[in-house]
């Protein structure tokens, strides 16, 4: 894949540590989203992807669409990442208090939904056999220059994460959220291949410097022509080559040198 200086498509994401009130200001995006990295238990001998698809759609539908505290929740099943056993699931919420609140609310709505306690046992003793016990939660902080979904998706898509780190040094918050800004304005957002593009940052977990980018596309051959467009618009917007060494010289003090590629398939049928 062809990349040009990818750290610019980040850049929006350091706004979480210069600018919380702005954050705390957009009512229409979730404030905080948890990724849980399961994996499946090998050991199960009659597996079989639809029956999973409905015993998580039955959970969907009962427990999840109905909790008022979760914004949005989703599957995704590895594709191209370092374990071919993992399948992650992202839950969205409107605050850090309806992290706990989704949890005590999920209790109550299973109990409504089973209300005889060996049917609800039976139940959650299935949907558990598709998983090893092993598990990871990270929470991150949800930042601006999203580039939301806008329609709900009818179908599977691919969803390529990069994973990045902060290198906490020399710059300016205001030098930081402009080129952000100007970045995503004429690339990111004008890409027609990119049909949605969340960027996150570390909020709860093992690694503070760590800020994700979520990318969503209909197909493998969109992502692949992402970076090409990507380059046609820098090179529109930066004309010439003393203006892309500038932007490139402001923004790689942002970030160090280490990222990490992964991509999922989104499961269209089992997402709030």
């Amino acid at each position: 894949m062809k990349t040009i200086n990818r750290f610019f498509v980040v850049l929006a994401i350091a706004l979480l540590l210069s600018n919380t009130s702005t954050i705390a200001q957009e009512q229409t995006r979730p404030e905080f989203v948890t990724i849980t990295t399961m994996h499946w238990n090998m050991d199960n001998k009659d597996f079989k992807m639809e029956d999973w698809k409905a015993v998580e759609k039955e959970f969907l539908d009962k427990i999840t669409m109905k909790n008022e505290h979760i914004a949005a929740a989703s599957f995704y099943l590895h594709r191209m990442t370092p374990d071919n056993t993992e399948l992650v699931y992202v839950q969205s919420y409107p605050s850090w208090e309806a992290i706990g609140n989704a949890a005590k609310r999920n209790a109550e709505l299973a109990k409504a939904a089973w209300p005889d306690e060996k049917a609800r046992k039976a139940f959650f003793k299935k949907r558990d056999a598709y998983y090893s016990p092993k598990h990871a939660d990270e929470i991150y902080a949800t930042m601006p220059n999203a580039k939301p979904m806008t329609v709900k998706p009818t179908k599977d898509m691919i969803c390529y994460v990069r994973k990045g780190h902060f290198a906490y040094g020399e710059g300016t918050d205001e030098e930081f959220d402009a080129i952000s800004k100007e970045y995503f304005d004429n690339v990111t957002n004008k890409n027609e291949f990119v049909k949605a593009y969340y960027p996150m940052a570390h909020a709860w977990g093992s690694d503070r410097t760590e800020f994700l980018e979520a990318y969503f596309f209909d197909s493998m051959a969109d992502l692949e022509s992402m970076f090409d467009r990507d380059t046609e618009l820098f090179e529109a917007h930066w004309k010439d080559e003393a203006s892309r060494k500038s932007m490139g010289e402001k923004g790689n003090k942002y970030f160090d040198n280490r990222h990490g590629d992964y991509i999922y398939t989104y499961v269209a049928g089992l997402a709030k």
